[in-house]
């Protein structure tokens, strides 16, 4: 993918989180695999927004990784390069719960 043909998807983020994915420190997302992010690729930017204010930051993805549902039946946890807890996929009890889980794994731009 060129520099120019690079996509940026707008994603809200917990105040909590964002600090952390700004200070390169969190660097795996998980999110429901809606139809807005069925094409997520590797040299996409995510730019990461705290609900209701004007605060962002860029990441640049560098891998997605499918969870299908037959492999969340119960909870899985993503443990990340230092050993650290990155994120938690939980089984879900609703309607949508066949619905695919993406790990997104990006980087703060060089």
């Amino acid at each position: 993918m060129t520099e120019s043909a690079a996509r940026i998807r707008e994603l809200n983020l917990y105040r909590r989180y964002f600090g952390l994915v700004a200070a390169g420190k969190k660097t795996t997302e998980v999110r429901v695999k809606y139809p807005h992010l069925a094409d997520l690729a590797a040299g996409d930017v995510i730019r990461f927004r705290i609900k209701g204010t004007d605060e962002t930051c860029d990441v640049l993805v560098k891998k997605v990784t499918e969870v299908s549902s037959l492999e969340r039946k119960s909870e899985k946890v993503l443990v990340g390069p230092r050993g650290e807890i990155v994120g938690r996929i939980r089984p879900r009890a609703d309607p949508g719960a066949n619905e695919l889980i993406e790990a997104i794994e990006a980087a703060l731009p060089a």
